[in-house]
């Protein structure tokens, strides 16, 4: 699927709908079945979807529609992917905070030779 330029902070429960090409009831009852699915509302109660609500909507409906998964599967699968983003990103973190200190490490060292080697002298 393509990826549109997008350049609205909000959409409506009908631009979504129609961006889906699922009906508004729909949209309404994947909120009960999937809690990551919450978009704002506002004063009036009307439902107002962000970027990455939309994003989650068009992924629902490739998941039940296309790939052929239940409601409960695509839940599980959404969570789990979810999870592993996560740990990934974590993993990412922790090698990153590893490479950082061994590098203060080693500079470290270099500042204790320095000053071994100006003492000596």
């Amino acid at each position: 699927m393509k990826k549109k330029s997008r350049t609205k902070l909000y959409y409506s429960i009908s631009e979504v709908s129609e961006l889906a090409k699922v009906k508004p009831h729909v949209l309404r009852y994947w909120e009960t079945q999937f809690k990551m699915l919450r978009p704002r509302k506002n004063r009036a109660g009307n439902r107002m979807y962000r970027e990455k609500d939309l994003e989650l909507v068009l992924t629902i409906r490739a998941l039940l529609y296309e790939k052929g998964f239940t409601i409960v599967g695509a839940r599980r699968k959404l969570l789990t992917d979810r999870r592993e983003g996560g740990q990934m990103e974590l993993a990412f973190q922790e090698a990153k905070r590893s490479a950082i200190i061994e590098e203060i490490r080693a500079e470290l060292e270099e500042l204790v030779r320095l000053a071994r080697d100006g003492k000596s002298k």
